[in-house]
């Protein structure tokens, strides 16, 4: 318990510091941030010049700000992105001018339901520029001149992702996805960025079975230059997970893939079940986070998507009051561990065959009911051995096995373990 106290007290950590940062789809808001994340884990840094075609998109013009401000006439910023950049529209093209705040309106984002709060609004695919403020502040502004200044550039340049690969026993791939393309919003996704990187740490320290792959990309285009980079090897990636929404304090939700069986979306039902911590599973639909590029109907990949509270369905989505202050450390290591806990079903799910079919095997004189001795679930123990061998015929998985005995996963395969070990199953 206490580790996991101090793994989120670092994860939270990690938000605080890329919170000030202005990330977007492209530009070295991106990079700053890759840069920050490589400190804890080694990353491999991919740079994909505008206008290369991915499937059916082509990478964009990069977009990088310095400064943004709206001035009333005494030179006082009423708006200013050096406070948060969420105050600029992103993506907004470069604009210098004076103008009545009845002409400046047309360029005002705000939220009236939430008058202290700021939005946030993108404009990546049409030339536009506007600022993001809240109503209070929009109401405090009289008639008059305001200066109007944002100092950016859209320029042919690169889109930004990143890779970090823990190797495994096989060349077998499970995928760990989050997008890196928000600003200053810290549970979407600064939250999944912390766990994913958390999460391929722990990964490390151990011996994977299957080769975990972390990709960092920006939203949409970020996932689909991945795939689009990454076809020919694509049959490779066997189960995926994408992280977003991880650091609130909503019970955990489960989007199943667009397959809805897949291996992934069984041990997420099952360890989630198993584990009695209030959560909720959904059906795939093909709007949401990345889940649905990798679930595309031409990759049909096994990928669900793991989250608090999902997208949009808390008021705070998408507004300057998903802070660091909404995400807490104990939320995130609650995510972390799901995900751990996953994992470890995931590499130890296997199918075996049964080398002794013909009746129950003598397991006493093989030292097998020896082994068990002192464990404080023996009894378990005996009859996880007794359902593996039974249900190793090839066909049923030792997920199959622990859910139709009602047994713990770990104890069935533990048992499993030790009949192999006897010689008495095959994988």
């Amino acid at each position: 318990m206490a580790a996991m106290t101090a793994v989120g007290a670092e994860m939270h950590a990690l938000v605080e510091r890329l919170y000030p940062l202005c990330r977007s789809i492209t530009g070295d808001g991106v990079r700053a941030t890759l840069d920050i994340v490589n400190e804890y884990i080694p990353l491999q840094v991919h740079e994909v010049p505008t206008g290369t075609q991915v499937l059916d998109w082509t990478v964009p013009q990069e977009w990088n700000i310095r400064d943004a401000y709206i001035a009333d006439a005494a030179g006082n910023r009423i708006v200013d992105f050096a406070a948060s950049s969420l105050h600029v529209l992103g993506y907004s093209v470069p604009v210098s001018r004076t103008m009545p705040l009845s002409e400046l309106r047309d360029h005002l984002h705000t939220l009236p339901d939430h008058p202290a709060w700021v939005p946030y609004r993108t404009s990546y695919y049409k030339p536009e520029w506007g600022f993001c403020l809240a109503q209070e502040t929009l109401d405090a502004m009289p008639d008059g001149e305001y200066e109007v200044r944002i100092d950016s550039t859209l320029a042919d340049g690169h889109l930004t992702y990143a890779e970090h690969v823990v190797p495994g026993q096989v060349p077998d791939e499970v995928i760990v996805s989050c997008h890196v393309c928000h600003p200053s919003l810290a549970n979407d996704n600064l939250a999944g960025i912390a766990v994913a990187t958390f999460l391929a740490r722990a990964l490390a320290e151990t011996t994977p079975y299957y080769t975990y792959r972390f990709i960092y990309a920006p939203g949409t285009i970020g996932a689909i230059t991945w795939l689009a980079r990454n076809a020919e090897r694509i049959g490779q990636v066997k189960h995926g997970l994408v992280l977003a929404c991880a650091g609130d304090p909503g019970q955990l939700t489960y989007k199943q893939s667009r397959r809805g069986d897949a291996e992934i979306d069984r041990v997420l039902r099952h360890v989630l079940t198993a584990s009695e911590r209030p959560h909720r599973t959904t059906e795939f639909t093909p709007y949401g986070y990345d889940e649905r590029q990798y679930c595309s109907p031409g990759f049909d990949l096994g990928v669900g998507s793991l989250t608090r509270t999902p997208y949009a369905s808390y008021p705070e989505y998408h507004t300057s009051a998903d802070n660091p202050d909404f995400v807490s450390p104990e939320a995130m290591a609650d995510t972390l561990a799901v995900c751990r806990e996953a994992f470890a079903v995931l590499d130890r799910n296997r199918r075996y065959l049964n080398l002794s079919p013909y009746g129950e095997p003598q397991l006493g004189r093989r030292g097998l009911y020896d082994a068990l001795g002192g464990r404080s679930d023996t009894k378990q123990a005996q009859m996880a051995m007794l359902w593996v061998l039974n249900l190793s015929d090839g066909e049923h998985s030792l997920l199959d096995v622990a859910e139709r005995s009602g047994l713990p996963f770990d104890t069935v395969a533990d048992a499993a373990g030790a009949l192999h070990g006897a010689g008495l199953i095959k994988a």
